[in-house]
């Protein structure tokens, strides 16, 4: 039984109106990233921090997912073997797409998590700096994002995927983001086709067999297409 393992970034949520780190305009580019993407950050400036992933949080309630999506929910459910998505998108557009085993390794801006007891819940569309966790009731409540500094979610579980994969495909990403850049390589050491679909060739581009350029809304609808039909 085959193995396919997805990795998506910001690019496949852009067709979307999600703003990609990098892009001109849009939310990322009115802050710097150590001011509102880091622990410190967020010690200096907790309003700022807030306020920055409520705007986040409703944009992305509000927006609706592509046909990049909606492909990669179709390949989970109708693919004979096993699909297996990794996201370092923080939205929900794989979710309402209909993929059911989504692994967001930098956490998602629907959840609020405790700073002291590590508790996490259902964030509510606006946050305030000082919000109560409400199993140890302390003011210690922050979104539920990894940070820069700050150690993705179920990067074991991850490796463990990777090591066993058969196709290893990135969407989207950038390749400057460490340890997803690192994944290609880790597929490749275990024998997996590799295949990148991006707008141009990322960081890490070189070290994959195969390169689809285009938008992920054309792309990806093709490629789910062929392995469906075997």
């Amino acid at each position: 039984m085959q193995k396919i393992v997805i990795l998506t970034g910001a690019g496949i949520s852009a067709e979307s109106g999600l703003g990609t780190f990098r892009a001109e305009g849009g939310l990322w580019a009115q802050h710097k990233i150590e001011d509102v993407a880091t622990p410190e950050g967020f010690a200096r400036n907790p309003k700022l921090v807030v306020d920055f992933y409520n705007a986040r949080r409703a944009q992305a309630t509000d927006a609706a997912p592509n046909a990049g999506h909606l492909a990669l929910a179709k390949l989970e459910s109708e693919f004979a073997g096993e699909v297996i998505l990794i996201t370092q998108n923080v939205d929900d557009l794989h979710e309402k797409a209909g993929s059911e085993k989504v692994m967001h390794m930098h956490g998602v801006l629907a959840g609020a998590l405790c700073a002291m007891c590590d508790h996490r819940w259902p964030a509510p569309l606006v946050m305030a700096p000082g919000d109560r966790c409400p199993h140890c009731d302390q003011p210690s409540a922050r979104p539920d994002i990894v940070w820069f500094g700050e150690m993705p979610y179920d990067m074991d579980e991850i490796f463990d995927h990777l090591a066993s994969a058969d196709i290893f495909a990135s969407v989207g990403t950038s390749g400057n983001v460490y340890p997803a850049a690192g994944f290609v390589a880790e597929a490749r050491r275990n024998g997996a086709d590799t295949i990148e679909f991006n707008l141009e060739p990322s960081m890490v581009g070189g070290q994959f067999k195969d390169i689809r350029i285009g938008p992920a809304t054309q792309t990806l609808p093709v490629w789910v297409d062929s392995l469906l039909a075997g």
